[in-house]
């Protein structure tokens, strides 16, 4: 079960024989028209978890809403996180304070504890199907691309911190500064990759490399699916602790990830690789300060992004792209 966002990342999976869309912003549009419509919606959405027969559902939601939804639709064996007691509709579950000191992904294998299942580490995996492949092909194509060496940019800070993304993101000028050196150094071609609710800051980026007649790519409005497609093509991605990043990482790319208030240990590349994968970081006495699921006002103006310079990232992308 997953929102619409998600659905592009898990609906081509090869294990995954199917996907329940759970849309809260669709049910509230419905409640609002009518209540009767909206409780026979919900019922016919948990008519069609029933149907399925399902023995054990795993809750990674932290919040007790979903394991509402199966102890609704019938699922007996109910296994979950349990934070904040918001796993009350749980039958097994593990208490957490939040995420801290190992991987989130860690976190998620230890619910496989409780269903005797042992655990073996494995790297992240995303895919993407053939429709998509065939868009990147013509686009490459089209834009004579197809043996030029191709550098992504994720600038942004996506959605997960809402209006408090700005606080994850490396200067725009910074940004603009490494595409040219890139640019310059390997002849590449630069891809910059972000939401649609960040196009603004892309195009800060754009305009910058406009006043230097250096052109790039950006792509603020693909499907996942397409995004995923076109980071295949890439031979590195550089960027702050976003979403590209992780299709690059699960794709098995050459990677840059720049970490100000979040913990490299907790949310960084999974599982950690140095040949293929550089972290860089300010290790000041304030960071990390995201810290259980809270992120404090910031009161240096996020030194910690600010001290990282270009030149430092610059080097690591050439030691990166000149191994293997």
């Amino acid at each position: 079960m997953c929102n619409k966002r998600t659905y592009p990342i898990l609906k081509n999976h090869p294990l995954i024989e199917g996907v329940f869309i759970y849309e809260r912003d669709d049910f509230e549009k419905i409640r609002k028209k009518s209540k009767i419509l909206w409780i026979k919606s919900f019922l016919s959405f948990f008519e069609e978890i029933k149907k399925n027969k399902i023995d054990v559902s795993l809750d990674l939601s932290l919040n007790s809403q979903f394991g509402f939804f199966s102890w609704w639709a019938g699922i007996k064996k109910r296994i979950g996180l349990d934070y904040k007691k918001r796993g009350r509709f749980l039958t097994h579950k593990i208490k957490i304070d939040g995420f801290e000191d190992k991987h989130v992904v860690e976190y998620y294998l230890d619910l496989l504890s409780l269903f005797d299942v042992p655990v073996k580490k494995y790297p992240l995996e995303v895919y993407t199907d053939r429709e998509s492949k065939r868009w990147v092909q013509e686009f490459l194509k089209k834009n004579d691309l197809g043996n030029d060496l191709k550098i992504g940019i994720a600038p942004c800070g996506g959605q997960a911190f809402g209006s408090q993304a700005y606080i994850k993101r490396w200067p725009k000028e910074k940004f603009s500064h490494l595409a040219m050196r890139l640019i310059k150094e390997f002849n590449a071609k630069i891809f910059l990759f972000a939401g649609p609710k960040e196009k603004a800051e892309v195009y800060n980026i754009i305009e910058t490399l406009n006043k230097y007649n250096i052109n790039c790519h950006e792509f603020t409005d693909l499907p996942l699916e397409k995004m995923i497609a076109l980071i295949e093509t890439c031979s590195l991605i550089v960027g702050n602790d976003t979403g590209p990043l992780r299709f690059a990482d699960a794709l098995k790319k050459k990677i840059i990830v720049l970490f100000g208030p979040v913990d490299e240990r907790v949310y960084g590349p999974y599982p950690y690789e140095p040949h293929r994968q550089a972290i860089i970081k300010r290790d000041l006495a304030c960071r990390p300060c995201y810290r259980k699921f809270r992120l404090p006002q910031c009161p240096y103006d996020k030194k910690c992004l600010r001290d990282i310079e270009v030149e430092e990232v610059f080097e690591a992308a050439k030691t990166l792209m000149r191994s293997g």
